[in-house]
Formats: structure tokens, sequence, C-alpha cells
């Protein structure tokens, strides 16, 4: 599906750049407006943030309204709290794994395998899209850090490439 909303902009590179912004951070398209929940996102930040010309995110916002299809789709995003860098602030273990290969089955269960055996709770897990990111990595926030022996035994894990502790 991610392939089929982005060849729509295979022939706008810039566009395209648009796009993956919008997708990654969740906002909304809606009668050529870019929006987080009920707030406006002036495209002028959007392109100063992908490094286009404004009007390159009014084209791709239009496109999206227009396309019956697209607009289906970005009318429904929605962004979402991610723990990750304030984590630490509250306490909270992070785990970040980089997969052997991130479209195999069963690397959420089996790092959350190993650290339900060490009795600690996941409060948040999130992975990133490997369609969409060229490193695709998963997030896992604990109720408690992380004891060296769980890092190991993941460490171990066939579908387990590296893992990083913040």
């Amino acid at each position: 599906m991610w392939r089929k909303i982005l060849n729509k902009f295979e022939r706008y590179p810039a566009q395209e750049r648009v796009v993956r912004l919008i997708l990654e951070r969740g906002f909304q398209v809606k009668d050529g407006k870019v929006i987080s929940g009920g707030i406006e996102i002036p495209h002028t930040h959007i392109a100063r943030e992908v490094g286009v010309d404004r009007r390159v995110v009014d084209a791709a916002a239009h496109h999206i309204s227009y396309d019956e299809e697209l607009k289906e789709i970005f009318s429904r995003l929605s962004s979402v709290l991610f723990l990750r860098d304030i984590a630490p602030l509250l306490g909270l273990g992070v785990l970040i794994i980089t997969p052997s290969d991130a479209s195999e089955v069963g690397i959420v269960r089996d790092v959350t395998d190993v650290i339900a055996r060490y009795g600690i709770s996941v409060r948040q897990v999130v992975t990133d899209d490997p369609y969409f990111v060229e490193s695709p990595r998963l997030t896992v926030i604990t109720e408690n850090k992380i004891p060296g022996e769980a890092i190991e035994e993941i460490l171990k894990l066939r579908t387990v490439r590296a893992v990083s502790v913040l």
C-alpha cells in the first residue's frame, strides 16, 4: 500500500519528500491543509523541515485532497505520543533494537518474551515501518531499566542484530 501511495508522487520527488514527512509525523491532510488534531501546520514550516519551497507543500497537499484514495488515507492519520526521548527522565527503561531482518515475523515477540521473563512490564512498543525507514528499529519502553543479563539474552536472539540502551 505504501508503495502505491508513493507511486502517485513518483514524478514529483520533492512532493514525495513532503508526503513521507506527513506520514512519518502522522499529520492529516484535509482540504489542502496539513493539520495535527485541530491545529493547522503552516506549509512554510513543513517546507523548511523538508528543504523545499512552500509551493511544493501546497501542491502535495492539494494532490492529496483531490485524489479520492489519498484523501481517504490522509484524512485519517493521527499522531501518537512516543516516550523514547522522555522515558529516561521518567525513570523508564529504553531499548532500541536493530533487527537482523525487519520484515521477519516474531521480532517483537522474541524481545518482549525475554523482558517478561525478568518480570518487567512493557509500557510502549514502537516499530519503524521498513517501507519508510532505511534502517528500521524496534523501540521498547519498559517500566524499569533492563538488567544486563536480559540485554545479553536479547543480543543472542537470531532476530536481533544490535541493542542500544538509553
